[in-house]
């Protein structure tokens, strides 16, 4: 809840697209073999989006802000790394605070991501990798494959959107139909026909294609870019998706006294005894001694 709070409060009052970004399934091995190779797909889309947008008037340099995520799951829970893209129907640039985009050029974003993501691959994985790409530009001639039709992605969609991608599990628990205490049912929606699929595994198989998910330590699978990356000069100008008075609150709410307070009904620090409110002058940790906490205590008291 608080990092969704926090990502809230950069958004851009205006329209949200969301994009995807994915790739062929023959290049999904390298990800998978090279978890750091994952990075090209967050600079691909950087690259791509941010250029589509500097197309529109090179002098102003328009800049949109967007959020990436990275899923690396499909509905099959097989491997399968893909971007999700929140970009703004619009862009801040060096003179006009803001120009709305409601057109976004598909064919580019299609061609460009091929080219982008496949160039970054082969200064990556070397010579090895020609025959690989080569294929890429044979098989997918118009691209790789990147949803980018418009949707009503209000703010609050949006900020609804950031929510689901950012906290959804590689499964949610209401697609698993069975445990036998040896093997695992489960269903899913194919994309190509909308049909409903379901497989049983080994317990073991599907603890695989769960865990296989699980990110490598201080990898970012959320990204801020453009805008939202950091200050621009139309900063000022720009209305952001929640006022300051709101941030104001809602700031105050994720404070850990108010949280319990929201969610339990009752004040933590509050002492029904003596009918004050208590202060926090030290926190426990279990390799401190709580004797020295308790001298600590006593000697600020």
């Amino acid at each position: 809840m608080e990092r969704t709070t926090n990502m809230s409060f950069k958004l851009i009052n205006v329209q949200h697209r969301h994009c995807v970004f994915t790739i062929d399934d023959s290049l999904r091995p390298f990800f998978l073999k090279d978890r750091s190779l994952l990075n090209c797909l967050f600079s691909s889309v950087n690259s791509v989006v941010s250029r589509m947008f500097y197309k529109e008037n090179k002098s102003e340099s328009f800049t949109p802000g967007f959020i990436c995520v990275l899923h690396t799951f499909g509905r099959d829970l097989k491997w399968n790394p893909h971007i999700h893209a929140l970009i703004s129907e619009g862009a801040a640039g060096n003179i006009t605070p803001w120009r709305p985009v409601k057109h976004f050029d598909y064919t580019f974003l299609r061609n460009a991501f091929r080219k982008v993501l496949l160039d970054l691959l082969s200064k990556k994985l070397g010579p090895s990798f020609k025959k690989t790409k080569n294929e890429m530009y044979s098989k997918h001639a118009d691209g790789f494959y990147v949803r980018a039709k418009p949707n009503s992605c209000t703010p609050d969609i949006t900020i609804k959107y950031i929510s689901r991608y950012l906290g959804r599990p590689v499964i949610a628990t209401s697609r698993i139909d069975n445990y036998d205490g040896e093997k695992v049912t489960f269903h899913y929606t194919r994309h190509e026909d909308d049909r409903t699929i379901e497989e049983c595994v080994p317990a073991l198989d599907f603890i695989k294609r769960l865990i296989v998910h699980i990110p490598e330590k201080h990898f970012k699978m959320l990204r801020y870019y453009g805008i939202y990356a950091k200050h621009h000069k139309q900063e000022s100008k720009l209305r952001r998706c929640i006022s300051s008075e709101k941030k104001a609150f809602l700031q105050r709410t994720l404070d850990w006294r108010n949280s319990i307070i929201l969610s339990f009904g009752y004040d933590p620090l509050y002492c029904p005894k003596c009918k004050t409110s208590m202060l926090v002058l030290e926190v426990y940790y279990k390799k401190t001694a709580l004797f020295e906490q308790y001298r600590k205590a006593m000697r600020s008291g």
